[in-house]
């Protein structure tokens, strides 16, 4: 089992940048598949990302690319989400979440066996 806690959110104006992270307790973190995830207020979780278990291949939603990056460092435990260019539809709480069963990148909320208790990132006009 994994405990994952978020951290990072915060205010910031559009066209800024943030950087969340998510760091995981337990000895085998490297064995999980890692996503991030988000909701806002009345609408469905949605995929932002997600990294192979040592980090060589990412995938992303389509309404991030080019703009977040996901990492992660397994010497730390920790998975990250460097957020860029920042709009206000960016507005949610941020998720992270570790996937046990060894699929492939995985988008499907659903598909993930652990999550964080999110942070919440807001972007202003």
């Amino acid at each position: 089992q994994v405990q994952l806690v978020e951290s990072g959110g915060g205010l910031v104006q559009a066209g800024g940048s943030l950087r969340l992270s998510c760091a995981a307790s337990g000895r085998t973190f490297s064995m999980y598949t890692m996503g991030w995830f988000r909701q806002a207020p009345g609408k469905e979780r949605e995929f932002v990302a997600a990294i192979s278990r040592h980090g060589f291949s990412t995938t992303y939603g389509d309404s991030v690319k080019g703009r977040f990056t996901i990492s992660r460092d397994n010497a730390k435990n920790t998975v990250y989400l460097q957020m860029n260019s920042l709009k206000p539809e960016d507005t949610a709480n941020y998720y992270c979440a570790a996937d046990a069963s060894g699929r492939f990148l995985a988008t499907n909320p659903t598909l993930y066996n652990y999550w964080g208790q999110g942070t919440r990132v807001t972007v202003s006009l």
